[in-house]
């Protein structure tokens, strides 16, 4: 039991150091640097960009579909559009006066005056950009209706954060995210390499975007009295941390029931490798409910973004087995 407590009481204090270092390296940067743009970027939800175009590429390789170049577009459109999305909800809550002080979670770009709020609409222009240029290509690949999911998920974009009624805030965010990190960012990554649309693929698409969601919950859960003091209207701030708790333990069985149910066509490791995904989330979990409150949550956030990266590897490992076992 001592060396047990002892071991906790050693990884606290890695992660407290861990934790200052990181602070110490934001209080040194230089306005407009490009570290700066890295931190604005926020690289920790980068893999809920990657993570569903793997698990889409996955499931071309079994379909016996995978087009390298339309997968690498699907990857860089995909990021770019993290990045934007990211940048513009950077600007809009410095612009709503969101950002105090008080802040919990990682510090932002412009309220911390490292970006100034003129910079960060040029630099999220310059990224949208980049973001179509990578993104209308894929019509070659898809059809002319690649374009309008293009523009549907620039729409959805602005509309998470900024808008006359911003989604997100409004208690969305959840759904938005099930939609377009999972349903969309897999189902079209298939699509653009297949010109089909499968079960397999809406099922993927909803495993993934589940899975996903943990990462806005933890968020959520961390800000919850913040964002009631502000009026924002997550589920967490509307139904409390209790809530949160089971919503955020419920959502990682959500992605792996969705995961089993491709058993019956045909994708036996890739619906049970997933289950896995169950070790590091209840631990995960169990975490989030010890610290309950404050900025020590924020390395539940890093561990969030690890677990979305392990339950996809697992999903995409199990469709390559199964595209394996399909040959023999």
């Amino acid at each position: 039991m001592k060396i047990r407590e002892t071991r906790k009481a050693s990884k606290a204090r890695k992660e407290r150091a861990a934790n200052a270092a990181s602070a110490a390296r934001e209080n040194e940067v230089r306005k407009d640097s490009l570290y700066a743009w890295v931190l604005a970027a926020r690289p920790k939800t980068l893999s809920a960009a990657l993570s569903p175009v793997a698990v889409g590429c996955a499931l071309a390789v079994w379909a016996g579909c995978f087009k390298p170049v339309p997968a690498i577009l699907c990857a860089l459109f995909a990021v770019l559009m993290q990045i934007a999305s990211n940048f513009i909800n950077d600007y809009v809550d410095f612009e709503k006066g969101c950002d105090g002080e008080d802040r919990l979670g990682p510090r932002r770009a412009c309220a911390q005056g490292w970006i100034t709020p003129r910079k960060m609409k040029i630099g999220t222009a310059v990224v949208l950009v980049l973001a179509l240029c990578a993104g209308l290509p894929l019509a070659y690949f898809g059809g002319e209706n690649m374009l309008s999911v293009a523009m549907l998920c620039l729409i959805g974009a602005y509309a998470y954060s900024a808008g006359p009624y911003p989604l997100g805030p409004k208690g969305f965010g959840d759904l938005l995210v099930v939609i377009f990190f999972g349903i969309v960012a897999v189902g079209f990554t298939f699509y653009v390499q297949s010109n089909v649309w499968t079960p397999q693929a809406t099922l993927c698409g909803l495993a993934v975007g589940f899975c996903i969601d943990l990462l806005l919950t933890v968020n959520n859960y961390r800000d919850c009295e913040q964002d009631r003091a502000s009026g924002k209207k997550t589920l967490i701030a509307r139904f409390g941390k209790d809530f949160g708790l089971r919503f955020y333990l419920g959502l990682g069985g959500f992605a792996c029931t969705f995961a089993l149910m491709l058993i019956p066509h045909g994708l036996k490791w890739a619906g049970l490798f997933p289950v896995l995904f169950l070790v590091p989330h209840f631990m995960t979990w169990m975490k989030i409910g010890s610290i309950r409150e404050g900025r020590a949550l924020n390395a539940c956030l890093g561990e969030t973004s690890r677990n979305i990266v392990i339950f996809s590897a697992l999903l995409a490992v199990g469709l390559l087995v199964d595209a394996a076992a399909k040959l023999h």
